[in-house]
């Protein structure tokens, strides 16, 4: 059964890491990486408990999975997605006792763009909902995006016949 409390309970103590907030300030998807990394910790959370998975350290895992702030910034594209599974587990280590299969779950949620494909489970369940969670993400931010050039087109569409 899927408890909000419980999953609060399970990311209450990351949230209190100071440098994970760091990641409210930071684009991503169109939205903030603090908010992408937790409606992937939600998601991971759902599916992991609904399949008898080790839900918390999937929860955990999930939640720290995108936890770098300026390790990549100097990077293209390609080589930013491949390395920064390896800063986040890096940072999150920092904070929390990484079990196997944590650390795998955060270095290998960017398969295939890392060419590692993932050991566990919670891992190909993490890496599918943090590909889901963009997906969803990306797909809100175009909309917001095309809806504000439709109102552009409208006003420039009304200004022009008012001109004639």
């Amino acid at each position: 059964m899927i408890k909000k409390d419980e999953f609060d309970s399970i990311i209450e103590p990351l949230l209190d890491i100071e440098e994970f907030h760091e990641l409210e300030s930071i684009e991503h998807h169109g939205i903030t990486r603090y908010n992408h990394s937790l409606r992937v910790a939600y998601y991971t959370y759902v599916v992991t408990k609904l399949l008898h998975l080790n839900y918390k350290e999937a929860t955990e895992a999930a939640l720290l999975h995108d936890f770098f702030t300026d390790e990549v910034d100097d990077e293209n594209g390609v080589f930013k997605l491949r390395r920064h599974p390896g800063y986040a587990v890096k940072n999150a280590s920092k904070y929390l006792d990484l079990s196997p299969l944590q650390e795998d779950i955060i270095k290998t949620h960017m398969f295939p763009v890392t060419f590692t494909p993932p050991k566990y489970i919670e891992s190909w369940v993490v890496d599918i909902a943090d590909d889901v969670a963009s997906i969803y993400e990306r797909s809100y931010s175009t909309r917001r995006q095309l809806s504000a050039a439709g109102v552009f087109l409208f006003l420039v569409v009304v200004n022009f016949f008012r001109i004639r």
